[in-house]
């Protein structure tokens, strides 16, 4: 891919690996390494950065295109387990072109119906590294995603370190996007 492009606007970018925010400033000259569920790797001389899908149009992309928004609907029906795994096909980690269920980074999902209607989803999550300041990032993509689901009216993702994760844990699909099988 790589495209270069031209900031529009102002834009606070996410610096990878670290999590911290990083302002880019308009007229800036960045090239566009991944776009991945809707967010987008950049890489300047300086070092490489997620733009969120919302800030698309920092990057002359249309953000409308970028972010599924879905309402809550309380006549849905209760969001299955692999109804969940497919929506965290859509959240990626910056670093890697491959989604957090491919790459085994997701444990545990649990349901749970609320009593004021709509459904609560929780997620374990886990990370690559365990130094990864990216985490808190991918956790709230996550996050994100499970909210868009049509009966989901509350999410949580949280970031757990057992078991530890290897590369064991990536699918077939995964290793065949990573080239390594």
């Amino acid at each position: 891919m790589n495209e270069q492009r031209e900031l529009t606007r102002d834009v606070e970018a996410t610096l990878i690996p670290h999590g911290a925010p990083y302002p880019l400033k308009a007229g800036d000259v960045v090239t566009i390494t991944h776009r991945l569920g809707g967010n987008f790797t950049i890489s300047t001389g300086f070092g490489m950065y997620r733009i969120s899908a919302a800030d698309a149009d920092a990057l002359g992309e249309d953000a409308s295109e970028q972010v599924d928004e879905k309402a809550f609907d309380e006549n849905a029906s209760a969001p299955t387990d692999e109804e969940v795994r497919k929506v965290l096909e859509e959240v990626f980690d910056p670093e890697i072109p491959v989604n957090v269920i491919d790459l085994g980074l997701i444990y545990d999902i649990r349901i749970d119906s609320l009593e004021t209607g709509g459904y609560r989803v929780e997620a374990d999550l886990t990370l690559t590294a365990p130094g990864c300041g990216m985490g808190p990032v991918i956790a709230d993509d996550c996050r994100q995603r499970i909210l868009s689901m049509p009966s989901v009216c509350e999410a949580e993702v949280e970031v757990v370190w057992d078991p530890p994760w290897t590369q064991d844990m990536i699918s077939e699909k995964g290793k065949m996007e990573l080239g390594m099988i």
